[in-house]
């Protein structure tokens, strides 16, 4: 039984650590892409930034915030115990892209399919990592209840 227990948490830990590599980066990515070729990421929606140095400035200025979120959400595949702050940040981050798009598309109308598809893309990471992030903070803050012993027993201090 403690075979498979074993086995299972060294599973769910792979699959977390998978989660982590490919939203980190994916978000690392795509920042530098925009930081660095802007035009080039933006063609493919049909947004052409070349000639608008402020349309570029402006689309810049927060993927410098998005490739320090994406070497946070990195950091939690090296750094076992930033896992749970990488999963509520990949959580945070994809999640507020995907809402935003869709609050978008119902003020402004509905973008280029591309667009879209990123929404839809973003939405379905972000859950993924809120229902991981959920779920393994709930086992290792019981992981760690556990390994204080039960904290309904009267404590130490207070039979003194």
């Amino acid at each position: 039984m403690t075979k498979n227990i074993a086995n299972m948490t060294r599973l769910s830990s792979t699959l977390i650590k998978g989660l982590l590599l490919i939203s980190g980066l994916l978000a690392a990515g795509i920042a530098a892409t925009i930081l660095f070729a802007p035009d080039a990421f933006y063609a493919g929606y049909g947004i052409d930034t070349g000639t608008d140095v402020s349309l570029a400035n402006e689309l810049k200025a927060p993927a410098g915030m998005l490739l320090i979120a994406g070497l946070l959400i990195l950091a939690g595949v090296i750094r076992t115990e930033l896992t749970v702050a990488s999963l509520g940040m990949a959580s945070l981050i994809y999640l507020s892209y995907g809402v935003s798009r869709l609050l978008s598309m119902a003020i402004d109308g509905i973008p280029h399919s591309g667009l879209v598809g990123a929404a839809m893309f973003e939405i379905a990471i972000g859950l993924v990592c809120l229902l991981v992030f959920a779920r393994h903070r709930k086992s290792t803050v019981g992981t760690r209840i556990a390994a204080r012993g039960d904290l309904n027993a009267p404590s130490e201090k207070a039979t003194r």
